[in-house]
């Protein structure tokens, strides 16, 4: 059965100086969730959000959080950001294995691989788990999909661009993972990157039914139109 799709709001790209209106905003709008791109300037080219953050956020909203962990050693920082309040956690599949030559040293984006350390991805997915979380792997446009993961997931975040920075183009080749992963797996399949209105109808027929947008909803003029528009798309 074909899930209804639900739209996650990236507040990366909202005014952060009025964020508690931001999420009323989006709320009123109609958003199905609140993404929170924690980048740590290492694993990506930018610095954001820290669990105190999220922290902030939990008394203003009682949709589910999503703290995509973009940092070196996201073990270590688990449990912080699901006591701050976090109802989903996700992590990047590139941090369990050696990277590609040409990514492993300090500076070098984005961080891909071609195999990974899996009773240690497995662990920590675990490790979310009992926390009383939602467990994600999240993959970079380059990485492949690791299908021996999928049982130990609730879901699945691919990202349709290199992640560090907000308004970049969609990657249309990264539609083949999402379509070899709606054939292999009953979970939640989001999409992040360069969503928009012509790229959105793309995500949803490959398989995607999470999608998750930044630019295109903070910039709009009518957020509330934005959203319904999204959700009105036809599920394949």
């Amino acid at each position: 059965m074909n899930k209804p799709i639900e739209i996650s709001a990236s507040i990366l790209a909202a005014d952060f100086a009025n964020l508690a209106n931001e999420i009323k905003r989006s709320q009123q709008a109609g958003v199905d969730r609140f993404h929170i791109d924690c980048m740590d300037g290492h694993f990506v080219p930018n610095l954001t959000i820290g669990p105190v953050v999220i922290q902030a956020i939990r008394p203003h909203t009682q949709l589910p959080i999503e703290a995509h962990l973009m940092i070196e050693h996201p073990w270590d920082y688990i449990e912080s950001y699901a006591k701050a309040g976090a109802d989903i956690i996700q992590i990047q599949v590139e941090c369990y294995g050696q990277r590609r030559r040409a990514c492993r040293e300090y500076g070098q984006w984005p961080k891909e691989v071609d195999a990974i350390d899996m009773p240690a991805l497995r662990g920590d997915l675990r490790k979310i788990r009992e926390l009383g979380k939602k467990a994600f792997v999240v993959i970079n446009p380059g990485t492949p999909l690791f299908k021996e993961v999928l049982p130990e997931c609730d879901g699945v975040l691919m990202m349709s661009v290199n992640p560090g920075h907000a308004g970049q183009p969609f990657i249309s080749s990264v539609l083949a993972k999402v379509r070899q992963l709606k054939e292999n797996f009953a979970g939640d399949i989001a999409v992040d990157g360069g969503i928009n209105a012509q790229t959105a109808p793309e995500a949803v027929k490959a398989g995607a039914h999470v999608l998750i947008a930044a630019s295109y909803l903070y910039s709009a003029s009518n957020l509330k139109e934005i959203v319904t528009s999204l959700k009105s798309l036809p599920v394949c």
